[in-house]
């Protein structure tokens, strides 16, 4: 997949979010001191995507996936360690979609209940997320299901990519971005959005 141009990008990331707009949470943003923190005494501004619907950012990307491609009659398939499967079965879930999910057997407890509450079918195995990423690769070889990639899949960064124009509304004045980079998902886009 190759980077996005700044000004396509942006120009693509608001047609996926116009898409999203009516299945996600326009999350709130919340004020607070670093001093609260024992930090500096410096303004910080938390973008709450906990409250996301399925608890966190990757509902984006998981409907920018569903409704910016075809799905096939076998429905759609994640590998995650847990967040991205949440999203993806949330999301299948109210589009009607098949869905199945693979996690590794290190995966949290209360996500794979979640997963299963979404009606999604769930393989746990393999001992990380690269096994099972090689478990649903195989899965999607043999059904023709749809792969929603957990962050190397362009629908998934620019759905992403739509927390960038909610901050830019809501906190016009940041100039500096902190994003966790676990599996890139949220990162991947970031920079384009920033437009800098």
């Amino acid at each position: 997949m190759g980077l996005l141009e700044t000004a396509a990008a942006r120009d693509r990331i608001a047609s996926a979010y116009a898409l999203i707009r009516p299945h996600v949470r326009r999350t709130p943003v919340v004020a607070a001191n670093g001093a609260d923190f024992g930090l500096d005494p410096v303004a910080l501004t938390f973008k709450l995507e906990l409250l996301q619907r399925a608890g966190a950012f990757k509902t984006r990307g998981a409907f920018a996936n569903l409704l910016m491609r075809t799905i096939p009659p076998a429905g759609v398939v994640a590998a995650s360690g847990g967040n991205h499967g949440v999203a993806v079965a949330y999301a299948a879930m109210k589009r009607g979609v098949p869905a199945k999910i693979f996690l590794p057997t290190i995966s949290s407890p209360a996500k794979v209940e979640r997963i299963r509450g979404y009606g999604a079918d769930l393989v746990v195995g393999g001992a990380d997320y690269a096994e099972a990423l090689a478990a649903s690769e195989a899965w999607i070889a043999r059904s023709g299901a749809l792969t929603v990639h957990a962050f190397d899949q362009t629908e998934t960064l620019l759905g992403q990519g739509t927390i960038g124009l909610e901050l830019e509304e809501q906190a016009p004045d940041l100039d500096t971005l902190l994003v966790p980079v676990g599996g890139g998902g949220l990162i991947g886009i970031g920079i384009v959005t920033n437009g800098r």
